[in-house]
């Protein structure tokens, strides 16, 4: 049996190199395997930070007679869902389709030509809670594609015919007044008691507060303001926030935010680090900013690779179980502690005999400040080194281009507003690596330094030009909106779809059975809301109207999902907010601007753009504008429309 696996570039993928499942990686060669003996293809798609991706595969994927079965009966083709989420949403959708919900570990069983006929989630290895074995389902289905092939080849048509007509979402308008409605239905899903919308499970809702965030500051609505500190606060403050090294987790499985799934994702703790960050700039909360600070150091610390970049996400599970390496019991603080600290720090951490995890373990949360911060940080510093002593969840290390841009704008910007200068010295670090290795076309992942073969997709794209204009916006150096405009330009040229709106797909990369074009936001911006918030800001800087037009256009082409569905529209509707806006335009021009520098990014107006640098840098912002009386001034446009510069701080935060 070929070992196809072992030179992967995904980690997910070498995960299941040793499996005696004879496993194939997306290939035209698998499917030709697939026609040439005329088996099925049994897709299996997830992450290598997903914890029912491993119990499937310990159940099944290393079973010697299941895989037997499989390799007997089907092709077998192992996906990351993070090296290609084309594939993956194709299929997701597939799956919602024919069962109503999705998730990972995601099976799929597909015609030899890539339609669907079947499609689930995880399956155990015997009969449990009304789910058949896996070895039952795959007996099924081998059975039904030799003996009843017509019905299966229907069903696959049909279900085909389903994907490629919920393709183009209904069009519309998101001005001034659907947003504050979008406001009005957020509040009425809010969960007043425990923060964040709807019940558990609980997904931080990055998106929608940052959508919130610039609807209050556009229109000064507190409610708007309110549903963004309760949620913030709320997660913030349980057990789904490491209180002892910061990072967030995926998402918590109760209402209170107390008891979370452990894996930490790069995306997660970008998108929050820069909802924290603005959160501070509205409020000036200091919860804000020690969340945001640590948040940083979390992402740089953690996830920081060696070639510069940052990694994809750490495990939830460690030693067998998921948790291990960050739940206490009583015995374990007064091991650590002694008497005295132990019973202190059980009390302020939530931690109780029976647990609040499971095993008589619980989770960490911090409902309220240490009322001795010394204490606390004493106390803080040898549970850490004690947890040192832990198995660590290992660590995906593959970097995902768009993942990085959200890190990279979030902690380019954080540098400068928390004078914090490494933050914004590892964002510069990492776009240099995103620059020279995913390069241009841009592919998708790297590991390790060197890059796959798999091709960026619109959210890609869309991240990354995003997060070269964040650079271009502290450094002045016009490279940056060089590279930004050549993956615009692709956009623009190879994404758009005549109809309006994007494809997730370029018109010229690998072909699917549907050419995936989906507007909601999920766990991170759409590839239609990515692109569309690094279009606003690249017009906003050369004032060139071909951008903004590409904008609208997509933003009009989410506009139905976001009127009906605000929660899976933040990004959109916070792109909607920059347009209401203008954006503002902010050229801070001067050898000694830092200080402007840093007011001009503390101007909540939405998506302002702020771009600092020397008299006479090539960029249109900077175009017929010097310094005034030999000191840095900041010109404030809208429209390329400006007001007179100014060059102290004080006249510039009066220009709100």
């Amino acid at each position: 049996m070929a070992n196809r696996l072992a030179q992967a570039t995904s980690p997910y993928l070498q995960q299941h190199a040793d499996n005696p499942v004879d496993w194939w990686e997306w290939s035209d060669e698998a499917f030709a395997e697939a026609r040439e003996r005329d088996r099925p293809i049994l897709l299996s798609i997830g992450y290598a930070a997903c914890h029912w991706c491993h119990v499937m595969a310990h159940e099944s994927f290393e079973d010697e007679v299941t895989a037997a079965y499989m390799n007997e009966h089907y092709v077998n083709i192992k996906v990351d869902r993070e090296e290609r989420p084309d594939v993956d949403a194709v299929y997701m959708s597939a799956t919602t389709a024919m069962t109503g919900q999705g998730g990972w570990p995601m099976t799929c069983v597909l015609t030899p030509t890539g339609e669907p006929f079947f499609a689930g989630t995880y399956f155990p290895p015997e009969p449990r809670q009304g789910s058949p074995a896996f070895t039952q389902v795959l007996q099924a289905l081998s059975d039904a594609w030799n003996e009843r092939r017509d019905e299966v080849l229907t069903v696959s048509r049909d279900v085909l015919e389903h994907l490629r007509s919920g393709a183009d979402p209904v069009g519309g308008a998101l001005g001034a007044e659907q947003l504050d409605a979008a406001v009005l239905a957020l509040a009425k899903q809010y969960d007043s008691d425990a923060g964040g919308f709807g019940n558990h499970p609980k997904f931080p809702p990055s998106m929608v507060l940052e959508f919130l965030l610039r609807n209050a500051a556009r229109t000064g609505s507190q409610q708007a303001l309110d549903l963004v500190a309760g949620t913030c606060e709320a997660m913030a403050r349980g057990g789904m926030y490491d209180q002892l090294s910061g990072g967030f987790a995926r998402y918590s499985v109760d209402r209170f935010w107390r008891v979370p799934h452990f894996e930490k994702m790069l995306y997660d703790n970008a998108l929050l680090l820069r909802v924290f960050l603005h959160w501070w700039r509205q409020t000036k909360s200091p919860l804000a900013e020690r969340i945001a600070r640590e948040t940083s150091r979390f992402i740089i610390d953690e996830l920081g690779t060696p070639e510069g970049g940052f990694a994809s996400a750490l495990d939830a599970d460690s030693d067998g179980h998921e948790g291990t390496f960050y739940v206490w019991n009583p015995n374990q603080l007064m091991r650590t502690l002694g008497p005295a600290d132990g019973a202190w720090a059980t009390e302020l951490l939530g931690v109780t005999g029976g647990g609040t995890f499971e095993r008589g373990f619980s989770t960490l949360q911090l409902r309220r400040d240490p009322d001795d911060q010394a204490r606390w940080d004493a106390v803080r510093g040898k549970l850490l080194e004690a947890r040192a002593a832990r198995t660590r969840p290992a660590r995906d290390d593959k970097v995902v281009a768009s993942w990085n841009g959200l890190a990279i704008t979030a902690l380019a910007e954080a540098g400068v507003l928390l004078d914090e200068p490494d933050f914004t010295a590892a964002a510069i670090r990492a776009a240099e690596l995103l620059a020279d290795v995913h390069g241009e076309p841009l592919v998708r992942t790297s590991r390790d330094g060197i890059a796959s073969t798999h091709a960026g997709v619109l959210e890609d794209h869309g991240a990354v030009a995003e997060a070269y204009l964040a650079v271009l916006g502290v450094t002045g150096d016009a490279v940056w909106l060089d590279r930004a405009r050549v993956l615009l330009d692709r956009v623009v040229d190879h994404f758009a779809d005549p109809a309006g709106g994007f494809f997730d797909t370029a018109d010229d990369a690998q072909a699917l059975v549907v050419r995936p074009k989906d507007v909601s936001d999920n766990a991170y911006p759409s590839g239609t809301s990515a692109a569309v918030t690094a279009l606003i800001s690249f017009a906003a800087i050369t004032g060139e109207h071909r951008y903004r037009a590409a904008a609208e256009s997509g933003i009009d082409s989410a506009a139905s999902v976001a009127a009906q569905m605000p929660r899976f529209a933040g990004w959109t509707l916070a792109a909607a907010e920059a347009v209401v806006a203008g954006p503002l335009e902010i050229a801070v021009v001067g050898d000694d601007g830092t200080e402007l520098h840093r007011a001009a990014l503390s101007l909540t107006s939405p998506g302002a753009v702020v771009v600092a640098g020397a008299v006479g840098a090539p960029i249109p912002l900077f175009e017929q504008r010097d310094v005034v009386d030999g000191k840095a001034a900041a010109y404030v446009c809208r429209g390329f429309v400006c007001e007179r510069p100014v060059t102290s701080v004080e006249e510039l935060l009066a220009r709100q």
